[in-house]
């Protein structure tokens, strides 16, 4: 199929398994949001310009960017029988030109220029001006290639186009196909569902207030519901935002974005339908939930953006969106919770988080600081503080809980809280214990539901609770 001609890649898509524009604009988000915001605005009609000035903001690594080794090692095998390997892109030319560079292809380069975007029919003109009439071969992944594969002499496709495959081998033309494409695992993977047990939290005012009918849990189950979505849709935006600190991370690189099994647009267009339907289910169960909703995703998103990045600022952003999920709870089925059980919550996700950021930095390799966070393993001695200073507060709440009216109401014999105080500490002083050995997993809410050990003491808190409230004499006789 060679003979000398020159071998045609296709970047977006192909040579990469990725997009440089949503690269860029992913990049440029994290980088200077407004001005990114601004200049899509400006120039979402002109592509070319658009391109330019996003690769501008975004001054994007292209040594990191996943590569389609199948189409990689096409390359190399033309490169070994002396043909030139070109890459012919829509994208922007500096980029192109970075990538080609990168992975030691031919200098020349065809892409996007301001003004001129080279596309479809616009790229097969400039090849066929450049080498003739049949005179190379193509590798494309689009059906908007198909213009550039009847001008050629041999057709790479790049995914499922059977169609066209068929079409081209009519018209006498060499087809290789090279097998790509996305799952709905892969998707799945991305949403993070083992992520959702954390909305759990939402049950804790139904626990606490003693609600335990059918109506009321069936409620709160929709109120989780809600949140799994609106948590989904924030860890797509968390891992575009990251997709360059989640490749030079030792195993975040192996994500779905990153490591361009599920393409980026996929991920902009479950982002959202997972709002839509968190709102929607957010605005069936009650507009204060709702409200809940919307401020978590904006104070997740907060999060991704800036908030992650600061030292200490992250801590108390995650504390506040777990605290934020007991709160939808209680709106979610109108129970009064006590400002000491929110006072509660706090402090002992502030010990969580910190044991969050200590697992990082005790499994980090250097003492430099974390990609995209503000800690290194110098920090742990201050993490670690920091974390007994929220179990101290967390344990000095729950004591002082017991002396309230609503104590006394909901649990007549008071001093089995003070006995449910003991596992609370153990299950604290063990996860903070893990976190600065480096023993956890990097969540540590995903860590505590399949530690055994842990989950028996949270079991023994809770079952000295409802002996102390007297249901299991209701439940049991």
């Amino acid at each position: 199929m060679s003979e000398g001609r020159p071998l045609v890649l296709d970047v977006d898509g192909t040579f990469l398994r990725t997009d440089m524009l949503y690269e860029c604009f992913w990049g440029g988000l994290g980088r200077d949001p407004i001005q990114t915001i601004r200049t899509a605005a400006a120039h979402f009609n002109d592509r070319s310009v658009l391109k330019r000035r996003m690769a501008e903001i975004a001054t994007l690594r292209t040594d990191l960017l996943p590569v389609n080794e199948g189409v990689r090692q096409l390359a190399l095998q033309a490169q070994a029988e002396g043909r030139e390997v070109v890459l012919a892109s829509a994208s922007d030319s500096a980029l192109v030109q970075a990538v080609a560079r990168e992975f030691g292809l031919s200098p020349r380069v065809f892409a996007s220029e301001p003004g001129h975007n080279l596309k479809g029919a616009a790229k097969a003109d400039a090849l066929v001006e450049a080498y003739g009439e049949g005179g190379f071969d193509y590798a494309g992944n689009e059906t908007v290639d198909k213009a550039i594969w009847d001008r050629a002499h041999g057709a790479v496709i790049v995914g499922d186009h059977p169609e066209i495959a068929a079409e081209l081998e009519a018209k006498g033309k060499p087809v290789t196909v090279i097998e790509d494409g996305w799952t709905a695992r892969g998707l799945l993977k991305a949403l993070r569902p083992h992520q959702w047990v954390k909305n759990i939290l939402l049950m804790v005012p139904m626990i606490a207030s003693h609600y335990f009918d059918w109506s009321t849990l069936f409620t709160v189950l929709m109120g989780m519901v809600a949140f799994s979505f609106a948590a989904s849709s924030i860890y797509i935006v968390n891992d575009l935002l990251d997709l360059e600190a989640d490749r030079l991370h030792a195993t975040k690189h192996k994500r779905p974005f990153a490591s361009g099994r599920v393409p980026i647009s996929v991920g902009m267009a479950t982002w959202a339908v997972l709002t839509v339907l968190a709102v929607g289910i957010g605005l069936a169960i009650s507009p204060g939930f709702l409200g809940v909703v919307v401020l978590y995703m904006l104070l997740s998103l907060s999060y991704s953006l800036k908030l992650k990045r600061l030292r200490w600022v992250d801590i108390a952003t995650l504390a506040g969106l777990y605290t934020l999920r007991v709160v939808a709870g209680a709106l979610a089925v109108d129970v009064y919770v006590s400002g000491y059980l929110l006072v509660f919550i706090f402090p002992t996700f502030v010990t969580l988080g910190c044991v969050k950021r200590l697992t990082e930095v005790t499994l980090a390799t250097n003492d430099e600081r974390l990609p995209g966070r503000g800690y290194g393993r110098p920090d742990r001695g201050d993490l670690l503080n920091v974390a007994w200073l929220g179990t101290f507060g967390s344990l000095l709440t729950f004591f002082l809980y017991s002396f309230t009216e609503q104590a006394h109401e909901l649990y007549p014999t008071r001093w089995l809280l003070w006995v449910a105080m003991v596992p609370l500490f153990l299950w604290l002083w063990r996860m903070v214990r893990l976190g600065y050995q480096g023993k956890q997993d990097y969540d540590p809410i995903v860590f505590a539901v399949r530690d055994k050990h842990g989950l028996g003491l949270i079991f023994i808190m809770l079952a000295v609770m409802f002996y102390a409230a007297g249901l299991w004499q209701v439940w049991f006789g």
